[in-house]
């Protein structure tokens, strides 16, 4: 029998979508107003469609080369984060050793210790590697992000029906073998659930490009919003208008994957 649901419910609802909508709302309607307008009135309505904002923001802002420098990075960094999270959580799970307990808690010192508190000795460490101020320095440090992967990828692998892996090893069938042809089309779903929170993570990441990045022609999407601001005065309309610009392909893809995500995790939940 289908429970229906309460009024109350979906006027509470209804009043904290239109709450968390505010902001949004905000910042799409100033960008099409100038200045002296958005002073005036900054909660309504644009009076005429003005797309100067836009069209500035596209005549003076590098955005192709920042979304290329976001865009390069995130995909590095991605996959290398699920190739170690996904190899490293099988390795776990197939040899279950006193050891790789050990190893698997002290993992999670990775969660523990705040990113922030290791920015100085990573940009000493990146220093003396010679790739601060490098798109390769930037996908480096956001590899580390494997760690979350891997602490979701295993809770799913350890779900998996391990009568299949070893019916491979009879049939002689190597570990690598075993990862890439059977393993790894099983983990599939989580794969896609923490690519889509991985990716999110670094493409909005303000504070890594900040300390990391210098030149202007390697700064990311982001960065460029922040590069808005003026050190005494800010055009706000034009700062909106950016933070729009960089909203946007997240917004997109959010709502193409946000089905992969609750999907992922509760398709891990009931393997048996």
């Amino acid at each position: 029998m289908k429970q229906r649901r309460s009024p109350i419910t979906s006027v509470v609802m209804i009043a904290l979508a239109c709450l968390v909508g505010v902001p949004l709302y905000y910042i799409v309607v100033n960008t099409f107003k100038t200045q002296q307008e958005m002073a005036k009135s900054p909660l309504a309505l644009p009076t005429s469609l003005f797309l100067d904002n836009y069209q500035r923001i596209f005549e003076t802002v590098p955005l192709g080369r920042s979304f290329l420098n976001t865009l390069v990075v995130t995909i590095a960094a991605l996959l290398v984060q699920l190739f170690v999270g996904s190899t490293a959580a099988y390795a776990m799970a197939m040899r279950a050793s006193r050891f790789n307990r050990i190893f698997g808690a002290l993992l999670l010192l990775g969660f523990i210790v705040p990113g922030q508190s290791t920015l100085i000795p990573l940009y000493r460490l990146l220093v003396g590697a010679e790739l601060v101020d490098t798109l390769r320095g930037l996908v480096i440090i956001y590899s580390g992000g494997a760690i979350f992967c891997y602490f979701l990828i295993q809770a799913y692998i350890s779900r998996l029906p391990f009568e299949i892996i070893e019916a491979a090893r009879i049939d002689g069938a190597g570990p690598f073998q075993i990862y890439w042809r059977i393993v790894l089309p099983l983990i599939r779903p989580i794969l896609v659930t923490v690519g889509i929170f991985q990716t999110m993570g670094i493409w909005n990441d303000f504070i890594t490009p900040n300390v990391f990045l210098s030149s202007p022609e390697k700064s990311t999407l982001v960065l460029q919003v922040y590069r808005s601001v003026g050190e005494f005065s800010t055009d706000w309309p034009a700062f909106m208008t950016m933070s729009v610009l960089v909203l946007v392909p997240m917004v997109v893809f959010f709502v193409l994957t946000q089905r992969h995500i609750v999907s992922g995790l509760l398709a891990g939940s009931v393997k048996s």
